[in-house]
């Protein structure tokens, strides 16, 4: 298997991890409570990477479970900004360096302060997109803190 941005990072910081494959159809994107299916998991423990810009124009990352919708109130707050919106998916691959689908918190062009809905951190491991689609990459979610800057808050509407 041909490495990504996400596992080499994970490799070079030495920080334990597993990487999983599920069945897609070649660069379409797989709704993300089918990937918890195809991967016979728990929806709570599969996160969907989520790209924000705010009103100073500052890119944010949000990771949530996939059974759950981004509360954008909840997440600027936490995050000290006065308000936040999605980007546009054509902004994604040139802002990140990965597609719909396809985005990890791991390895983008550039370095974005990321938020984690808080539930992660009743797990022992949680998924996440492995860098491209079809590869889930499984870890404690307490190392990603080894390798992004991370923070963790409750983002997701009630």
């Amino acid at each position: 298997m041909e490495k990504t941005n996400a596992m080499r990072i994970l490799d070079q910081k030495k920080i334990k991890y597993e990487v999983f494959s599920y069945p897609h159809e070649e660069g379409v994107c797989v709704e993300g409570s089918k990937v918890a299916e195809l991967l016979n998991q728990d929806s709570n423990l599969v996160f969907k990477t989520l790209v924000c810009i705010s009103n100073t124009k500052r890119y944010y990352v949000c990771c949530i479970p996939v059974n759950k919708e981004i509360d954008l109130k909840k997440a600027a707050k936490a995050l000290n900004v006065k308000s936040l919106e999605m980007i546009h998916v054509k902004e994604l691959l040139p802002l990140t360096g990965y597609v719909r689908g396809g985005c990890s918190p791991i390895g983008m062009k550039k370095s974005f302060v990321t938020i984690m809905n808080d539930s992660a951190l009743s797990y022992d491991y949680i998924y996440f997109s492995g860098g491209k689609i079809g590869l889930q990459i499984k870890m404690d979610p307490k190392d990603l803190s080894k390798v992004i800057n991370l923070t963790y808050s409750n983002i997701v509407s009630d």
